[in-house]
């Protein structure tokens, strides 16, 4: 398992960004001024993870992507990224949909619920978007509190 940052020609990750983030518009709001972080197995791109910084010591996961789901791909990624913002960050805010997928997973690594931004989906969005059969709707964003090491 190698983890990779990746500075240039961030879009030939996209087949892999857009399993996260369905519309390639909203994906060019935030991938240029990220930070890309790409997670290879065998020299195959398993998962990605764009990090934005949003204000002094807080940064906000914009997109996290698995290949392969349930093999431990995201949980490593989400490790790994706690370790690299470990010295800058004090405050990591993920946004997601109300899903029934994503809510445990970011539970179940330490994230505690922070807010919603209602209609998020609908009014950002050009097409409805659906996860096990449910129509995502709000935006319901976490946060993980990381120690500042220096």
């Amino acid at each position: 398992m190698e983890f990779k940052i990746i500075l240039k020609n961030k879009k030939q990750f996209l087949d892999l960004l857009l399993l996260a983030d369905e519309q390639e518009n909203r994906i060019d709001t935030y991938l240029e001024r990220g930070t890309l972080f790409v997670l290879y197995e065998k020299n195959i791109p398993q998962c990605v993870c764009v990090i934005t910084q949003e204000q002094e010591h807080i940064y906000e996961i914009k997109n996290i992507a698995v290949r392969n789901q349930r093999q431990g791909y995201g949980k490593k990624m989400l490790e790994y990224i706690f370790y690299y913002y470990r010295k800058v960050c004090h405050t990591l805010f993920v946004g997601t949909g109300d899903s029934p997928l994503t809510v445990p997973f970011y539970k179940h690594c330490g994230f505690t619920y922070s807010h919603t931004v209602k209609n998020f989906f609908i009014e950002h969005y050009e097409k409805p978007i659906f996860e096990c059969g449910i129509q995502l709707v709000d935006m319901i964003y976490f946060k993980k509190q990381l120690q500042l090491k220096g």
